[in-house]
C-alpha cells in the first residue's frame, strides 16, 4: 500500500475523468506542453520504453508515436480502469503491453529498455520508495539508457508566486512540498545515473530531468 501522505493512487472519478481535469486545470495547454516534452526525448524508431505510472495511456501514445510500430513498449500502473483505457488509446499499437504492477515493488526487467519515464508520479512517494522505484529503473534500463523524470522542478516555494504556493500547499499532498527541496540529481547519481540534461517549464516550476544509466 502506499503512503497516506500521498496523492498518486487516483481513484473514482479523478481517475475516470482524469485527461479533462489536467486540461481544465491548466486551461488547456497540457496537451501541448506533453508535445514538446517528448519532442525533447531521446526517442528513436524501436525505442524500447518503460513508462511508470502510465495511467491513461495519453503519454504512452504519444511515445508510441514517435518509437513506431515494432517498439517494444511496457507501462506499469495499479489501477485496473486506467489500464483498460490506455490499452483502448493505444489499441493501434499491439505489441504495447499495459500491466497492472506497483512501480515500488520488485519489477522483473534487467538490460531491457533504451528508456524509462515516469510522470508527475516520483514526487508522490516518500523517500524510502523512491529508492526502490529508482533502484527498479536502474535496473531495468540498459547500459546507457536514459531515464526521464517529468516532475515538479528543485524551487524555493516561500518565494514562488501565490498561485504556486497555494497549489503545491493546498491541493497537492505533503510530499510534493518535499520534493521541490530535493536534489534530485544527487539522489539519482547515488544510483549509477549522471550526464544529466534539463528543460523548464512554467515558469520553472516544472521540469523534464534527463539521466542516462552509467
Amino acid at each position: 500500500m502506499g503512503s497516506p501522505r500521498s496523492k498518486v493512487e487516483i481513484k473514482g472519478f479523478e481517475a475516470k475523468f482524469y485527461d479533462q481535469l489536467l486540461d481544465i486545470l491548466t486551461l488547456g495547454q497540457y496537451p501541448r506542453l506533453l508535445k514538446k516534452v517528448f519532442s525533447l526525448m531521446d526517442i528513436k524508431e524501436g525505442s524500447s520504453i518503460l513508462d511508470l505510472g502510465s495511467g491513461t495511456g495519453r503519454n504512452a501514445c504519444y511515445m508510441l508515436k514517435r518509437a513506431g510500430n515494432d517498439a517494444h513498449f511496457v507501462g506499469l500502473d495499479i489501477n485496473e480502469d486506467m489500464i483498460k483505457k490506455a490499452r483502448r488509446k493505444c489499441r493501434d499499437y499491439p505489441k504495447a503491453e499495459f500491466i497492472n504492477m506497483r512501480i515500488e515493488e520488485p519489477l522483473p526487467f534487467e538490460d531491457e529498455f533504451d528508456i524509462a519515464f515516469i510522470s508527475f508520479v516520483l514526487h508522490g512517494f516518500e523517500d524510502y520508495d523512491k529508492d526502490k522505484i529508482v533502484a527498479n529503473v536502474q535496473k531495468a534500463l540498459k547500459s546507457g539508457g536514459k531515464f526521464y523524470i517529468f516532475d515538479y522542478n528543485e524551487f524555493d516555494l516561500d518565494k514562488s508566486p501565490f498561485y504556486v504556493k497555494f497549489f503545491i500547499r493546498k491541493l497537492e499532498c505533503p510530499l510534493a512540498e518535499e520534493f521541490v527541496n530535493l536534489n534530485l540529481k544527487d539522489f539519482l547519481m547515488r544510483f549509477g545515473f549522471d550526464n544529466f540534461k534539463e528543460w523548464t517549464f512554467a515558469g520553472k516550476v516544472i521540469r523534464l530531468l534527463e539521466a542516462e544509466k552509467v
